[in-house]
Parts: structure tokens; sequence; C-alpha cells
């Protein structure tokens, strides 16, 4: 669906973006993830074709971003951190206007009721966005990016600045779209990202420093892939037992929690599973498990090690389908007006 291929992006002597490539395909729910300042924003703009690169393509279901924009434009939905809303415009008059601006070819009616229902805003569809609470705002502005059904849907900090309840909503919401469109994510908010995303890349400095899952992530950063088990029985005793399973290197009594229960932190010895052979042994001693999980790396600290310069990416192998890399210079041509209505519908309107 999208490919992304040495994209570089130069301020004079200053990369904001250096040489990124990776890819996204169809039905997939993408996290991207950066500090501030880490080329993270820079590159969801030259994808939405928002600035122009100057090195390296995007391409878009087939159709490069500089080269074809309109085309390659009519596949993106796009989700700015400020919605790009008109205050006093119903929710009606704006996604008609915006209709309008996108050149939708769908049944207008149809079309637009069918979007409301998607992100209920049905309820609110005759009301001032003014008098809307940031939510449902919220909710407007993804409503403006599904005009058109486009493929591939580019949310840039959809929860920001809401309530619980609202971004709970919003979760629900992209997970739903998911099911129907790319998405790529762009967030702070490190466990949202790990509720909803399939696939997380991190950014830093311009660079692709990690491209996986969450859950692959934490195995491969973490030294401690271990089991903290909380076990109610004699401690010595449990101890000594876990200690002699199979597969186990080291077992140590943590604290005590409740009276009579004990949290152990059980290492096994390489990726050795030894889950099953706990359960067991717990069950054969009558000791009750009162909570098994896993010592792995949270997001959020896989995050901080990797931005934090200790941590440096093993080199991929090279992608057979890139035989040469092919590096474009690319100038900042004038673009036909049609480009240009496009941009302002995608974030200009603000």
């Amino acid at each position: 669906m999208l490919e992304v291929k040495n994209l570089v992006k130069r301020y004079g002597n200053k990369y904001a973006v250096n040489d990124i490539s990776f890819t996204v395909e169809r039905g997939e729910i993408l996290g991207f993830l950066g500090p501030n300042g880490a080329g993270k924003s820079t590159t969801m703009n030259i994808i939405t074709g928002y600035l122009s690169s100057t090195e390296g393509t995007v391409t878009i279901d087939g159709h490069e971003i500089l080269e074809d924009p309109i085309a390659a434009k009519s596949h993106i939905g796009y989700l700015p951190e400020q919605p790009p809303l008109y205050m006093d415009m119903t929710v009606k008059e704006y996604l008609n206007f915006m209709y309008e601006l996108k050149k939708v070819k769908l049944p207008r009616q149809k079309h637009i009721e069918e979007i409301c229902k998607t992100v209920k805003i049905d309820h609110v569809y005759t009301r001032l966005i003014r008098n809307l609470s940031k939510g449902y705002k919220q909710r407007v502005g993804v409503a403006q990016a599904l005009l058109g059904s486009p493929e591939l849907l580019i949310l840039d900090e959809p929860t920001v600045g809401l309530d619980p309840k609202q971004i709970i909503e919003i979760r629900n919401l992209i997970k739903e779209l998911g099911k129907n469109h790319t998405v790529i994510l762009s967030s702070h908010i490190l466990p949202e990202v790990q509720a909803i995303c399939e696939r997380v890349i991190v950014i830093n400095d311009g660079k692709i420093i990690a491209d996986d899952t969450p859950d692959h992530l934490a195995r491969s950063m973490s030294s401690e892939t271990g089991l903290a088990v909380r076990l109610e029985g004699p401690v010595t005793d449990v101890n000594n037992a876990l200690r002699a399973l199979p597969g186990v290197h080291s077992c140590n009594p943590l604290s005590e929690r409740e009276k009579g229960v004990f949290e152990y932190l059980v290492e096994p010895e390489g990726a050795a599973d030894i889950r099953r052979d706990i359960f067991r042994l717990a069950s054969d001693k009558n000791w009750p498990i009162l909570s098994m999980k896993s010592t792995e790396m949270t997001l959020e600290e896989i995050f901080l090690k990797l931005t934090s310069g200790e941590y440096t990416a093993p080199a991929k192998e090279p992608v057979p389908q890139n035989k040469q890399k092919k590096k474009k210079k690319a100038e900042s041509a004038p673009e036909p007006a049609a480009h240009s209505a496009q941009n302002n519908q995608e974030g200009r309107e603000e």
C-alpha cells in the first residue's frame, strides 16, 4: 500500500530525515513513534505531500507522491494534530464542503450518512462545530479524512487533549477503521500504540531505530525474559522446587505480598517456556498461583531505551526487491491548481 524508499529531508546541513525506508501493507495498523524533533512529523508531511523530500520516493498504491500527486493523494485520508475544521459551519455544511473540495465521486448523501454513522456523529449532524466537545470535533476530523473511502488513513496524535472516556472511544474507532483501511497512527501515548497497533516504527535523529511488533521488540531488547510468579506456599519449599524444574536458570523470592504469599522471579534457560511446568508443579503441591506475568519491557521502557542512545539496532538484511538504491532529487516544482486545492483540504484550512 505504502512504500517509503531512501527518504531524505535536508535543511542546509541539517538532516530532518536521513535515508529511511519502510513499507506498510494493506490492512495494517502501524504505530509511528519518535521524540520531539526526531523527524516523525516531517516524514508524515512528506508522505501526505505537504512537504517535498530532498531525496528518495514515497509511493502510495503505485503512485509516486511527487510525480503523480493527485492520484497518490486520492488514496490518503489525513487527520492532522489540529483537525482542519471551520468552527462557524455545521457538521453537515463542513462535510458537504469537504466532499466537494476532495471531488469525491461516491453518492453524496449516502456516503456522508455512512461516515457519520461509522464515527457516531449522526446525532450532531446539524450542530455548529464550535459548540461540539473536543472529542466530537476529533470525530468530525476523522469523518473528513474518511471522505472518498481512502485506502490509507494517516492520523497524527488523534487523542491529544481528550479525556479518558473520549480516548477509549477514539481508540475503539481506530480499531474498527483498521478492519477496512490501512492506518498509520502517530502518538506520544505509548499504551495507546500498544493497545491499537500491530507494528511499531521508532524514529530518532531522522533515522529508523526500530521496526517490529511491540512483543518482538520487548523480547529482543530485554535481557530479563523471566516470569514474576505470585504463589501461596512455604517460601523455602517453593523456591527450592522452582529452582529444581527443568529449564529454570534461577529463582529468587522477591517479597511477601500477602500473608503466606510470595512473589518469585523465575529466569528460564535461554528461550525455554517454563509456564506449564510451573503450573503443574503448583497443582501437584497444592500451592495456589495467584498471578504469573512476563517481566519483559513495556513499550514505554522500550521507547526510552531506544531514544536514549544506549541501544544500537541490528543491521537489516537487504530486501531482494531493492536491488539498487535509487535516490531521486526532488525539485520543488509548481504543482497543478487541483493539487493545491487538495493540499488545502489536508491541513491548510486551520
